[in-house]
């Protein structure tokens, strides 16, 4: 008997990305083809930061 449930609506790419990380996957273990929005997802998922957003700055001292 399988453990998956047939109701249950499959996995956003967000949150498959972010479960990979949990489980210790490597970031380029990725399913989907580059430069899909899937794969922009995953990524973003698996960063835990949208792909569009800049890195935080230091903060500076003074």
């Amino acid at each position: 008997m399988s453990k998956t449930d047939p109701h249950r609506p499959p996995d956003d790419p967000i949150t498959e990305g972010a479960r990979a990380r949990a489980q210790g996957r490597p970031r380029d273990a990725c399913p989907y083809p580059v430069n899909s929005p899937e794969r922009i997802e995953w990524l973003e998922g698996y960063d835990g930061a949208p792909a569009d957003r800049s890195s935080d700055r230091p903060l500076e001292n003074g």
